[in-house]
C-alpha cells in the first residue's frame, strides 16, 4: 500500500490536531480561515483513512527527544501567557510549593498585599506547569473588568469562546471547557470578587479538567479553594538574599550596578521595605540618580511618618511610603500626569493621555515626554503593540493615582474628560470598517465600559451615559458580543426613561429585541417587545405600541422553538386584540404588523408548537398574502421579509414548493435595502437559511449551495457553526460532495457540542445528511453515530417520517437493498404531509417511484404517474422519476438522458449512479466518478426487463 502524500500545510494542521486544538484555534495559529482548516481536515481524513479527528490526533507526529524542552520548562507553549519585560528573581521555595499545589488542587488562590509580587509569581508558576495540562494555560487579567457580572465574559474572551444561540456567554464558556484539561490563571480578583466567586464555583463543578490559579488580596471564599499566602521576598542571607537580588537586578537595568560592598546596606534598606517587591523595584529605579545615601535618607523620612501599627499593616505602609516618596520626587507636571492617567483601566497611547490629562498645570505638548519619565521610574509599564507604544499603570499604582486625583479635587474633571474621550473613540469605531477594527475595539472596550459605569451613576452625566450605552451596544453587536449588545440597549433604554425620553427608550428596546432574536432567546424577544409597547404608550405613540404588541404576539408563534416558556395562547391572543385596538386605520406600519400577527397567531402560518390544527392551507396562504401586501405598502423591508416568511411557510403547507422557494428568495432581495440593525441581521440570517432550505426542496442545488454558503460565512454566525453550516451540508450531501460534507461536519459537530447540543428544525436534517454521506462511503459505524446524533439534534418524528426517510432510502438503494428502501418511504405523502411538505416532498415522491421500480413492485407505474405532477419543475426530482420510468421500460437512451439532466443540475452523485445503472460501457465511468466523489462502490440492482 502506497504512503499517502500529505502537503506541508496539511502537515501543519495534523501537528496542531495532535495538540488537541479546535479548528478556530488552528486557523488562528496558522493565519488561515476556519473553512480552509475544515478542508485540510477532510483531506487528511480521506488520505489517512481514519474516521474522525480524534483518530487524526493520534496520527500526529510526536516531538523527538531532541525537540523536547528541558524538564523544568513546559512541554508545550502557553501562548496566552504574557511575557514580562524583566527577569523573575528569587522565590525558589514559593515557586515549587505553588506549582505542586496547582497540579494537585482544583482552585489555588495566591493571597497577599498589593505590591508583594503575586502576579509575577503566578506567571512563573503557570509557565512551569503548563506542560502538565493538555490544553495549555489561559491568563486573564481582571484589572480592566469593572462589572462583576462580566468576569465570565473576560474569561471567554481570553479562551476564545463566543456566545451560542439561546444561552449566555457564561453558559457557552462552561460548555466549551467541560472536557478541557487546562489551567486558568485569574489575576487581580479582589476588585470583582463578588463576580469571581460564583463564576468559579459553577465552572469548577461543571468542568472537572479545569484548575484555577487566582491572585487576590483576600481569599475568594468558594468551595475547593486552597489559599497560598504569598510572603514578602526573603531577606534571609543579608546581601545574598532574594530581596537584595531583586534590587540589584532592577538597579543594574537602569544604570550602574551597585558595588559588592554595598550589598549589606541594600539588605538593610530592603528590610526597611519589608521585602515588598513593588517597593524594592520603585526604590531601585531611583538608584542611578540618588545613590544609596539618597535612597536611605529619603525613604527613612517617609517610613518614619507612617510608622506604627501591626506588622501586616506596616508592610502595606512600606509600599505606601515608597509610592508617596516616589510621587514627591516627581516634578509637579509629572505628578499631575501620574494621577490623571489613572482614569484609564487598559493600556493607553500617548495621544489618549494627552486628551484626558493634558490640561493645566500640565501642557498637552509635555504629556508624551512625561509618560517616558514615568516609565523610566517604573511608575508606568510600557506595552509595545502593533498600533504603537501603550502605557499602563500597575493596579496598585492606578489605585494610588485615583486617590491622588481625589485629593487634588480633579476626579470629576478627569473622569469627564475620560468620558468625552470614550465617546469620541466609540464614534470613531462606529461602522466597523478596516481590517484592524476588532483590535481597535478590543483596545478601548474596557475603558468604554468603565466610563459608562461611572457616568450612569451620575444624574448630570445621564445624557452622555445614554449616548455611550447606545454606541457600546452597536459596537458590541458588530464585535459579535451579542449578550453585551442586548444589555447595553436595555441600559440605554433605562437611562433614556430616567431622563423622560420615552421615545428614545422605545427605540432602544426594539433594538434589544432584535439582538435577542439573533441570540435565539424567544422569551427575551417577547419581553422586550412588550416593554417597548409600554414605553411607546408613555410617549403617546399608540400606533407604535400597536406595532410592538403585534411583534410580541408574532414572536410567540414565529419563533416558538426558541422559547423556554411558551406564552399561553390566551395571553398572546390578548396582545393581538390590544394591538388591533391601538392600531387604528391611518398607520400602515401598525396595520401591517397586526396583519402579520394574525397570520402567525390565527392562521398559524409559521407552524408553531402551539399552533391550531384546524387551519386550511388556502386560508393560511390568503392571510399571509394580505400581510405581505400591507408590509409592502408600509415600506418596511424587515416587516415585508417577515411577512414573506409567513407566506413561504403557508405555501409549503399547501404543497406549493416553487412558490415557497420564490418567497424565501425574495426576502433576501427585500432586505438589501434595509438599514443595518439587529432586527435586519436576524431577519437576513433566517432568510438565508430559508432560501437554502427551500432551494433544496425545489431541486435547485446550485442555488441552495450559494445561499447555504452565504449563511455559513455570515460573520454573526462565526461562533455558531452548527446553524451556519446546516443547509450547506444538506445541499452538498444531495450533490454527493462527500469531502465538503466531511469538512463541514467537523465545524458542525464542534459548534453543536459547544452549544450544549441544542435541538432545532435545521440541525436534525444537517446531521442526517452527514449520516447519509458516511453511509454512501460505506462507513456504517460513523453513519450509526451520526444517526444517533440526528435524534438528539432535531425532532425524532421529522427524522422518522421526513428527511430521515429520504436520506435512509438513498443509502439503502446505494447498497442494493431496494426492498428496505421501499419500506422506508412506504407511507403515501398525504399520510406524512406534516413532515415532508416543507423541503422533502419532491425527494420523497421521486424516491417512492424509484424504490418501487427497483423492488419490482406491481404498482411502480402508478407511483411514477403520481409523482410526475408533484415534482414537475424540479430538475433533480424529475430526473429521478424519468430514470425510474426508463429503468422500468428498459429504455437505455432515455436512461442516459437523465444522466445529463443530473449533471446539469449539479447532482454528480445521481449522475454517477445513473451510469452504473446503465451498465455496460458506462460502468467504468460511473465507478470512477463515485471514487472521485469519495464514495463506496455501488451495488447495482436492476429491475427485471419489461415483458412485451
Amino acid at each position: 500500500m502506497s504512503t499517502p502524500v500529505i502537503s506541508a500545510r496539511e502537515a501543519d494542521v495534523l501537528a496542531l490536531l495532535g495538540e488537541h486544538l479546535s479548528n478556530a484555534e488552528i486557523a488562528a495559529r496558522l493565519f488561515i480561515s476556519v473553512r480552509t482548516v475544515e478542508s485540510h481536515v477532510s483531506s487528511l481524513l480521506r488520505k489517512l483513512e481514519v474516521p474522525d479527528r480524534r483518530a487524526l490526533s493520534r496520527r500526529a507526529p510526536r516531538p523527538t527527544p531532541a525537540e523536547q524542552p528541558p524538564a523544568e520548562q513546559p512541554r508545550r507553549p502557553a501562548p496566552a501567557l504574557p511575557a514580562p519585560l524583566t527577569a523573575f528573581v528569587g522565590r525558589t521555595r514559593e515557586r515549587g510549593e505553588l506549582a505542586e499545589a496547582v497540579t494537585e488542587r482544583r482552585l489555588v488562590t495566591a493571597v497577599g498585599l498589593g505590591g508583594v509580587g503575586k502576579t509575577r509569581l503566578a506567571l512563573a508558576v503557570a509557565a512551569r506547569v503548563a506542560g502538565d495540562f493538555a490544553d495549555g494555560v489561559w491568563f486573564v487579567d481582571l484589572v480592566p473588568v469593572t462589572d462583576p457580572g462580566r468576569v465570565g465574559a473576560a474569561v471567554a474572551a481570553a479562551v476564545g469562546v463566543g456566545e451560542q444561540p439561546g444561552r449566555g456567554i457564561d453558559d457557552a464558556l462552561v460548555a466549551a471547557l467541560a472536557d478541557r484539561q487546562a489551567l486558568l490563571v485569574l489575576d487581580n480578583c479582589e476588585q470583582v470578587r463578588d463576580g469571581v466567586a460564583p463564576f468559579l464555583e459553577r465552572l469548577l463543578v461543571a468542568c472537572p479538567g479545569i484548575r484555577v490559579l487566582a491572585t487576590s488580596r483576600a481569599r475568594l471564599m468558594v468551595p475547593f479553594e486552597w489559599v497560598f499566602p504569598v510572603p514578602p521576598l526573603s531577606r534571609v542571607g543579608g546581601g545574598e538574599s532574594e530581596a537584595v537580588a531583586l534590587f540589584l537586578e532592577r538597579a543594574a537595568a537602569v544604570g550602574r550596578a551597585p558595588a559588592p560592598a554595598e550589598r549589606e546596606r541594600i539588605a538593610a534598606l530592603c528590610e526597611r521595605l519589608d521585602g515588598m517587591a513593588l517597593a524594592i523595584e520603585l526604590a531601585a529605579a531611583r538608584w542611578s540618580t540618588l545613590g544609596l545615601d539618597g535612597l536611605t535618607a529619603g525613604l527613612s523620612d517617609q517610613l518614619r511618618i507612617l510608622a506604627g501599627g501591626p506588622r501586616a499593616d506596616g508592610r502595606h505602609r512600606s509600599v505606601r511610603a515608597v509610592l508617596d516618596w516616589s510621587h514627591d520626587l516627581l516634578e509637579p507636571q509629572d505628578r499631575a500626569l501620574l494621577r490623571r492617567v489613572s482614569a484609564f483601566v487598559a493600556p493607553f497611547t500617548a495621544e489618549a493621555a494627552t486628551e484626558v490629562a493634558g490640561f493645566a498645570p500640565l501642557e498637552a505638548a509635555a504629556v508624551a515626554d512625561g509618560l517616558g519619565r514615568l516609565a523610566e521610574q517604573s511608575l508606568l509599564a510600557v506595552t509595545p503593540s502593533e498600533a504603537g507604544t501603550r502605557y499602563q499603570a500597575l493596579e496598585t499604582l492606578r489605585q494610588y493615582g485615583t486617590e491622588r486625583l481625589a485629593d487634588a479635587g480633579e476626579l470629576t474633571d478627569v473622569r469627564s474628560r475620560h468620558l468625552a474621550w470614550c465617546l469620541a473613540g466609540a464614534a470613531g469605531l462606529t461602522g466597523g470598517g478596516g481590517s484592524d477594527w476588532r483590535a481597535r475595539f478590543d483596545a478601548v472596550a474596557e475603558d468604554l465600559r468603565a466610563a459608562l459605569a461611572w457616568a450612569a451613576g451620575r444624574p448630570e452625566q445621564r445624557a452622555d451615559a445614554c449616548r455611550l450605552a447606545l454606541s457600546m451596544a452597536e459596537l458590541a453587536f458588530t464585535r459579535n458580543l451579542l449578550g453585551e449588545a442586548q444589555q447595553r440597549y436595555e441600559q440605554a433604554s433605562l437611562l433614556a426613561a430616567e431622563a423622560g425620553a420615552d421615545a428614545d427608550a422605545t427605540a432602544a428596546l426594539r433594538q434589544a429585541a432584535g439582538v435577542a432574536g439573533c441570540r435565539r432567546l424567544g422569551d427575551d424577544m417577547y419581553r422586550l417587545h412588550r416593554a417597548a409597547a409600554e414605553a411607546a404608550r408613555r410617549a403617546g405613540d399608540t400606533a407604535g405600541a400597536a406595532r410592538d404588541l403585534a411583534a410580541a404576539a408574532t414572536a410567540a408563534y414565529r419563533f416558538s422553538s426558541t422559547f423556554g416558556r411558551i406564552p399561553p395562547v390566551d395571553e398572546v391572543t390578548g396582545l393581538l386584540a390590544a394591538a388591533r385596538g391601538l392600531a387604528g386605520d391611518d398607520d400602515p406600519a401598525a396595520e401591517a404588523a397586526v396583519a402579520l400577527a394574525e397570520a402567525a397567531v390565527v392562521a398559524d402560518a409559521f407552524g408553531a408548537v402551539q399552533g391550531a390544527a384546524d387551519n386550511t392551507a388556502p386560508d393560511t396562504v390568503a392571510c399571509a398574502e394580505r400581510a405581505v401586501e400591507l408590509a409592502r405598502r408600509a415600506g418596511d423591508p424587515v416587516a415585508r421579509s417577515a411577512a414573506l416568511d409567513a407566506l413561504s411557510g403557508a405555501q409549503s403547507w399547501a404543497g406549493e414548493t416553487f412558490a415557497a422557494a420564490a418567497a424565501a428568495r425574495a426576502r433576501i432581495d427585500v432586505l438589501a435595502s434595509a438599514p443595518t440593525a439587529p432586527a435586519r441581521t436576524h431577519e437576513l440570517i433566517d432568510a438565508l437559511a430559508m432560501a437554502a432550505a427551500t432551494a433544496v426542496g425545489a431541486g435547485e442545488l446550485t442555488a441552495a449551495r450559494r445561499w447555504g454558503g452565504e449563511l455559513a460565512g455570515h460573520p454573526q454566525l462565526a461562533e455558531l457553526g452548527d446553524h451556519a453550516t446546516s443547509w450547506l451540508l444538506v445541499a452538498d450531501a444531495f450533490a454527493g460532495r462527500a469531502d465538503e460534507v466531511l469538512a463541514g461536519s467537523v465545524r458542525f459537530l464542534d459548534a453543536w457540542e459547544q452549544a450544549g447540543r441544542p435541538r432545532s428544525f435545521s440541525l436534525g436534517p444537517a446531521a442526517a445528511s452527514v449520516a447519509m454521506v458516511h453511509g454512501l462511503r460505506g462507513d456504517h459505524e460513523a453513519r450509526a453515530a451520526w444517526l444517533a446524533l440526528t435524534d438528539r439534534a432535531g425532532s425524532k418524528e421529522d427524522h422518522r417520517y421526513g428527511h430521515g426517510a429520504v436520506f435512509d432510502a438513498m443509502v439503502l438503494l446505494h447498497h442494493g437493498d431496494a426492498h428496505a428502501a421501499l419500506a422506508r418511504v412506504a407511507p403515501e405523502p398525504e399520510q406524512v404531509w406534516k413532515w415532508v411538505c416543507w423541503v422533502w416532498l419532491h425527494w420523497y415522491a421521486a424516491l417512492r417511484a424509484e424504490t418501487a421500480v427497483l423492488a419490482g413492485q406491481a404498482d411502480a407505474r402508478d407511483r411514477i404517474a403520481a409523482a410526475r405532477p408533484v415534482v414537475a419543475g424540479n430538475p433533480v426530482a424529475t430526473a429521478l422519476v424519468d430514470r425510474a420510468e426508463a429503468l422500468l421500460d428498459g429504455d437505455l437512451p432515455r436512461l442516459l438522458a437523465t444522466a445529463a439532466a443530473f449533471e446539469a443540475a449539479d447532482c454528480r452523485y445521481q449522475w454517477a449512479r445513473t451510469l452504473l445503472l446503465a451498465g455496460g460501457e458506462h460502468t467504468a465511468t460511473g465507478a470512477s466518478a463515485l471514487a472521485d466523489l469519495g464514495l463506496a462502490p455501488m451495488a447495482v440492482r436492476r429491475p427485471h426487463p419489461r415483458r412485451p
